[in-house]
């Protein structure tokens, strides 16, 4: 006799699964603060209250991932306690790996890319429109995205949502219960963080209008129709969704002393640093670390500041990266000579520790912000065509290196000319836009994905085997059919077909792109909207 569901059993374990994720988003939310200041005792302090809080709640809920967690996280505030309240890199990586796996719990995949019943790790985004029916059809296709919405009827609805929990972000129409523009100002009242706010209009606005939206806070504002992906993809950007990596600098410097106290500044701040002595050895270590920033000694014995920028600069793929002397040289024109020899600045020792967070953390991100511009594609923010290929290289060494499997997936929109044609190129770029936010929100951070060029995409999946690589992209294919896109006759909706080759022995990038272009090939003319994998008879 097989047992029964208890559906009041399941309510309930799901309702303790959301006080563990809403603990968890407590966690992560103090690592994002922590990760954008010098790291404090006060911070510590709340980073480990809260953790123990998530370890707690976890154990008393039986949520085994969410304790493994909050336990490994605990260790490693622990060591640094133990260290007299100093980081190195060793601990800021593996805290920050800790992170990444606390921020993937939820409706996204983990690494086995198996499926939860818990919600996403986000706060939920508030949907307050006039047409109740139409505020739950964007509700149900924003959740096909992995991301949690929660359509409210009317007013009451609403202010009852708002004082049980704050969203990430309020889509208010401007018509809402009567008064939407007020509504949603007086929420924000007397908020420190405000909530971004989304207006739409069902109708064409006038310049007042849009003025009292503009004052009650509005940041967006959407007029005609609504459709997910476009909504979403405002929301990544006003919602500021943080990367939880954390900057990397390479320090080149023959005083190991000198080394060590830059090391322990920047460690300070929450930044990764790999620390060389000998010069020459600072290729591979730029291979092998993928710094954000250069810092180099401007007198080495071996090999000078200027010299080796010099070879760095050599190096198509570190042209950006910037290059910062840290050297007790005070002769300005000595300064400007090196500056001009593939620098970016120049800091005189000895250097306050808040002046050297603050260049490199500014470096840093600027660099990381132009290297986004130069290496994705601007339609869809994913990863352009040469740099993946780039990626995918990177990615079979490393697989080789550790012995660990890696798929390579190539994905293609079904019919898409048809879709051009019909509705014409702004909705062809909005479904490829659909179809990028979409592998986004369902793919690991691990994973890389590009646009490959036009409707196709490309997909590297490191440390997947070929049944992991299969189940997630074949659920993928199917959420991805159920979007529907607001279009006259009638609703447009559309597939893709996947190619998927797994790295054997002997194959490079370029061999294992090949085997993938065959494997989609082989979907395409088995009739679309599939998966195939290589290989397979």
């Amino acid at each position: 006799m097989t047992e029964q569901a208890d559906p009041s059993r399941d309510r309930l374990k799901h309702h303790f699964a959301q006080r563990v994720i809403h603990q968890a988003r407590q966690v992560l939310e103090v690592w994002q603060r922590l990760q954008r200041s010098e790291w404090n005792d006060a911070g510590m302090l709340e980073l480990t209250e809260a953790n123990l809080r998530l370890l707690r709640y976890a154990e008393r809920f039986e949520q085994l991932e969410h304790a493994q967690l909050a336990q490994s996280i605990g260790a490693s505030l622990d060591e640094v306690v133990e260290n007299r309240g100093r980081l190195n890199s060793s601990l800021i990586a593996r805290l920050n790996q800790a992170m990444q796996r606390l921020s993937r719990t939820g409706l996204r995949h983990g690494d086995a890319f198996e499926q939860t019943f818990l919600p996403p790790l986000r706060k939920p985004v508030y949907i307050a429109l006039q047409d109740a029916r139409r505020a739950e059809r964007l509700a149900q296709q924003l959740d096909f995205f992995g991301l949690a919405a929660q359509a409210l009827s009317d007013e009451h609805a609403f202010r009852a949502a708002i004082t049980e929990r704050h969203p990430a972000a309020i889509v208010m129409d401007v018509d809402f219960a009567g008064a939407g523009l007020e509504l949603a100002a007086s929420v924000q009242d007397g908020l420190e963080q405000k909530i971004p706010l989304l207006f739409f209009s069902h109708c064409d606005t006038d310049t007042p209008t849009r003025l009292a939206a503009v004052r009650a806070g509005g940041q967006e504002f959407f007029t005609g129709s609504l459709d997910a992906s476009s909504l979403l993809e405002r929301i990544e950007v006003l919602t500021h969704v943080s990367q939880y990596d954390p900057y990397k600098v390479l320090i080149v410097d023959d005083s190991k002393a000198q080394a060590t106290h830059t090391e322990r500044v920047l460690n300070s701040a929450g930044i990764l640093t790999h620390t060389l002595t000998e010069p020459i050895q600072a290729m591979d270590a730029l291979a092998e670390f993928q710094p954000d920033l250069i810092i180099l000694d401007m007198y080495m014995p071996e090999c000078n500041g200027t010299e080796l920028a010099k070879v760095i600069r050599h190096n198509d793929r570190y042209v950006s990266v910037p290059i910062i002397y840290l050297s007790a040289e005070d002769d300005l024109d000595k300064q400007l000579d090196a500056m001009s020899e593939g620098g970016d600045d120049f800091l005189t020792k000895p250097i306050k520790p808040r002046h050297l967070i603050a260049t490199v953390r500014n470096r840093a991100a600027r660099a990381r912000n132009l290297k986004a511009r130069m290496v994705r594609d601007s339609l869809t923010g994913l990863y352009n065509h040469t740099h993946t290929l780039q990626l995918l290289e990177d990615a079979c060494f490393r697989a080789r290196r550790e012995e660990h499997p890696l798929a390579f997936a190539m994905l293609d929109i079904d019919h898409f000319k048809k879709v051009n044609d019909t509705y014409g190129h702004p909705m062809g770029d909005r479904v490829i836009k659909s179809l990028a936010l979409f592998l986004k929100q369902r793919l690991r951070k691990t994973d890389h994905i590009g646009r490959y060029g036009g409707e196709e995409f490309a997909v590297v999946l490191p440390d997947t085997d070929e049944q992991s690589a299969l189940k997630v992209l074949e659920e993928i294919r199917q959420r991805f059919a159920e979007i529907h896109y607001p279009a006259q006759p009638q609703d447009l909706s559309c597939t893709f077909s996947c190619g998927i080759a797994m790295l054997q022995p002997g194959l490079d990038g370029n061999a294992l792109s090949k085997r993938a272009d065959e494997a989609l090939y082989k979907a395409k003319h088995g009739g679309r909207n599939r998966v195939e994998l290589y290989g397979d008879a």
